[in-house]
């Protein structure tokens, strides 16, 4: 119970600190406006950028569980790629101002009968900006963090093979070698003329 109030405290005050900057960052993007083409894309990034803390904040809240945050490839492209082509579309059909835009995107929307729908979508650009920076937070999530190296080797079991053996039973069989080929000890009896001599072997 208290891993776990320790865990929730945690999620709780990530998310809280998260949604604060979020809150930020969308005041800046109203500060900075949409009059012109670049103001545009400068709110709307700041406005992706708040849903992207708040994203993260969700799997950052974890770290106290000994998580590592990892991009997850298989959800970036099948779910990240579609999303930020259909917006970036969007938000390019309905830009404000003239340019390149309107002899491209447009133009290729009308042509196939979708700029009703891409104009009627576009009314909300905030949402869906701020729907891309959340998507790009959610590719990522949390997976238990790697062992350290020094201590998968304390903890990996020894292996012996038959080279290890035959090595480690050398000195045993070199010692086994030297008693077989060794002389048998020798004792020397009678007087001290007779000890002169050459030692009777006994068996």
């Amino acid at each position: 119970m208290r891993t776990n109030g320790l865990y929730d405290a945690t999620r709780g005050l990530t998310m809280a600190l998260a949604a604060g900057v979020a809150g930020l960052l969308l005041y800046l993007a109203t500060d900075i406006g949409q009059t012109t083409t670049l103001r545009f894309w400068e709110s709307m990034g700041l406005v992706a950028a708040a849903g992207l803390v708040l994203a993260l904040a969700y799997a950052l809240g974890s770290w106290t569980t000994g998580l590592r945050l990892r991009l997850s490839p298989g959800t970036f492209l099948l779910a990240f790629l579609p999303v930020l082509v259909v917006i970036g579309w969007v938000l390019m059909a309905t830009q404000p101002g003239n340019g390149w835009h309107e002899g491209t995107i447009v133009s290729w929307s009308t042509n196939v009968g979708l700029m009703d729908l891409i104009h009627d979508i576009g009314l909300w650009h905030g949402v869906l900006a701020f729907a891309l920076g959340l998507t790009l937070g959610m590719t990522f999530d949390t997976v238990p963090a790697a062992e350290p190296e020094s201590v998968a080797f304390r903890q990996r079991p020894t292996v012996t093979t038959p080279m290890d053996v035959d090595i480690a039973d050398e000195p045993l069989a070199a010692e086994r070698e030297a008693a077989a080929n060794a002389e048998p000890h020798t004792v020397t009896v009678g007087t001290a003329a007779d000890r002169d001599r050459v030692p009777e072997k006994m068996d």
